[in-house]
């Protein structure tokens, strides 16, 4: 049963109270200096309006409204507003960006201002139905709507503050009953750091596969600004989760691997006070330290470098950022019992997914396990293989204390916490870090998991990525392309332009935060179907047979 806004808001309240807070450290000016002479250009598209539209009730869709034209766009210029008077523009797309209009008199003078207010969707959910009353549990701030008065008509206006946006539904609040008002030259104004367009996957992929390609990069697209934000829409900041699922799909696509590079630095330059990195970081007005540290973040921290270093050659960076990946490690491994397990006590975060009553114990133990695999493999790319040359026996000490401690033999799975929890989160990371004694084992765990009806699932694309990204780990293809073809595609037949940072396929209306109108349906850690087609090779075509020539006689 999907639980209240109430009950969703007293368990972050509870897991919140148990958490130690340390201070902030010193900043690292020199990492900071770097990061700030990489942030890149942003490059503006504008787009007219489509189409005027109206919601209408669609009960069997996910987010229970569709979009119908009323008329075309280009007859908004045209048409007068008297107060009390709404309308929905339709640009067509998502976008992330600003608006623009004229607002003129028609009919008289203007003798009074006029006030409107400026609710802009994602999906049309956002426009069909009132923001208020608002359940959530993060700040009303986040709702997408403005009011703003303009005084002297007739007036160009600009919005200053950013959206994410498809359409923008404008309410004239207050205005004379003397004369009427049009709105010219209704503009939006699409921002991003993406250079171009990357190539179409080839046509011999199935459609279904090509549009969600499509739509994993555009929502990389739209989350590419001065860094990889998590949401333009909504957190509007830096996540390292959120980061390292950026990274892998750019380096397939847009290949802006300068703001990886500057997310990096970003979060070595602001570090807390015992040497963990945030698991966020505040880019504006300068770079901030978040106060959110995150355990499997500051894990995922030390594998997003050594994919870096991979992808890129910049052994440089590579061995300029190595003490900080060495000090998450040495900061994390402190965290182990003598047996070497890790357990949740709460006193740091683990994210993992936001499904509710998920236990983080055994899937954490999991990440860090990974993130010492990956360390291994950036130490030989930079030449300090010798340092960690402990680590080795770590892994296999924590290998062996997972497969005694948390392996139910009788049932094939990975059970996490005090209560023995079943959920997906701790198959997929155990899978991931290598722990199962065999593919097959491996396999079964997954399996068993994904058929268990009492197994914690995930409400979150990040988890839905690891989980076929662990599917492909151990030879499940099929299955991995099918969960793809159903999660994200199911994203796709609930209207989606662009995926969203929650979904659940059974409960289309559930929000970690209490509320729909919180989420963001353009969120970054949604988009890694391109690079699950792109560089693992999830759906590619088999090659036509070759018939070799006969010779002739």
């Amino acid at each position: 049963m999907k639980p209240s806004p109430e009950e969703i808001a007293a368990a972050i309240a509870a897991e919140e109270a148990k958490r130690v807070n340390l201070p902030a450290g010193e900043p690292v000016a020199a990492f900071l200096r770097t990061a700030q002479a990489l942030t890149p250009a942003l490059f503006e598209r504008r787009l007219a309006v489509a189409a005027l539209v109206e919601p209408a009730a669609e009960p069997g869709l996910a987010l229970r409204f569709a979009m119908r034209p009323v008329a075309d766009g280009a007859t908004l210029a045209r048409r007068n507003w008297a107060e009390g008077d709404a309308f929905i523009a339709d640009f067509g797309e998502h976008l992330t960006g600003y608006l623009s209009f004229t607002a003129a008199p028609t009919g008289s003078v203007a003798d009074s201002p006029i006030r409107l207010r400026l609710t802009f969707g994602e999906v049309p959910t956002d426009v069909a139905e009132p923001l208020h009353p608002y359940r959530g549990w993060i700040s009303a701030a986040w709702l997408p709507e403005e009011v703003i008065t303009i005084d002297d008509l007739p007036a160009a206006f600009r919005l200053a503050r950013r959206h994410a946006f498809r359409y923008v539904k404008v309410e004239v609040l207050a205005a004379s009953r003397r004369f009427g008002v049009c709105f010219e030259n209704l503009t939006a104004h699409a921002v991003t750091s993406a250079r171009g367009a990357p190539a179409s996957l080839p046509d011999s992929y199935p459609e279904w596969l090509r549009r969600i390609d499509l739509v994993s990069q555009h929502t990389l697209r739209d989350c590419l600004q001065t860094c990889f934000e998590d949401g333009p829409r909504r957190d509007r900041r830096l996540w390292v989760g959120d980061l390292r699922l950026q990274a892998l799909v750019n380096y397939e696509t847009f290949r802006e691997n300068d703001v990886v590079k500057r997310c990096l630095y970003l979060f070595a330059g602001l570090p807390r006070s015992d040497g963990l990195v945030n698991g966020c970081v505040y880019e504006r007005p300068v770079p901030t330290y978040a106060d959110t540290t995150t355990l499997d973040y500051a894990a995922l921290y030390c594998v997003t470098l050594q994919e870096y270093v991979a992808a890129t050659g910049d052994l440089a960076c590579g061995r300029e950022l190595w003490p900080v990946a060495r000090r998450q490690i040495d900061c994390l491994l402190a965290r182990l019992d003598e047996t070497l397990m890790f357990h949740d006590g709460g006193e740091t975060w683990c994210f993992i997914d936001w499904a509710f009553g998920l236990d983080k114990s055994a899937a954490t133990h999991a990440v860090i396990v990974f993130a010492l695999r990956r360390m291994l493999a950036l130490a030989g790319a930079i030449g300090t293989a010798a340092e960690v040359a402990h680590f080795g026996p770590i892994i296999d000490g924590m290998v062996a204390a997972a497969r005694a401690q948390l392996f139910d033999a009788a049932r094939g799975l990975y059970l996490s916490g005090p209560s023995m929890q079943v959920s997906c989160a701790t198959q997929a990371w155990m899978v991931l870090a290598g722990i199962p004694e065999s593919d097959a084992a491996a396999r079964a765990a997954l399996r068993n998991a994904l058929a268990d009806p009492q197994a914690v699932r995930p409400i979150t694309p990040y988890l839905y990525h690891y989980i076929a990204e662990a599917m492909l780990a151990c030879g499940m293809d099929d299955e991995a392309l099918q969960l793809v073809r159903v999660y994200w595609g199911g994203m796709l037949d609930a209207g989606a332009d662009t995926f969203w940072e929650a979904f659940d396929p059974a409960e289309p209306l559930a929000s970690p935060y209490g509320d729909i109108h919180a989420n963001s349906y353009c969120h970054a850690w949604s988009c890694s179907p391109a690079w699950l087609f792109r560089a693992r090779g999830l759906g590619r075509p088999a090659p036509p047979p070759h018939h070799p020539e006969t010779p002739c006689k």
